[in-house]
């Protein structure tokens, strides 16, 4: 993924594709394929020199007094995928490609990750 510098040079050059040809062409691709149009958008707005908090922009030389936080609750998602996220994983200390055994009781509703040594 481009930025600063390089970013703002290779959108002016894709400037008359769509946003989403932009996008891919600067390398904003998800595993997945699907263009991450709100992370190219933030790259942009910061390549153009303004620093952004996760409630908006913040002025330049302000710092915001917090980023992000763990709110310890997920819900199922409309496919039926229940998300842990990446707070949560680096909190536990998982690492990428570890396996884990998943433990469900169901009267409880408790899941339990057993890791599994390979």
């Amino acid at each position: 993924m481009l930025v600063g510098k390089e970013l703002l040079k290779k959108s002016r050059l894709l400037s008359k594709k769509s946003e989403d040809e932009i996008a891919r062409g600067c390398g904003y691709i998800g595993p997945s394929g699907r263009v991450l149009r709100k992370s190219f958008y933030r790259a942009l707005i910061e390549a153009k020199g303004y620093k952004l908090s996760n409630n908006g922009v913040v002025r330049p030389g302000k710092r915001s007094s917090r980023g992000r936080q763990a709110e310890f609750k997920t819900k199922v998602h409309g496919n039926g995928n229940l998300l842990i996220g990446h707070a949560y994983t680096k909190k536990l200390g998982l690492e990428p490609g570890q396996e884990y055994k998943i433990d469900l009781k169901k009267d409880s509703k408790i899941i339990s990750l057993t890791p599994i040594n390979s």
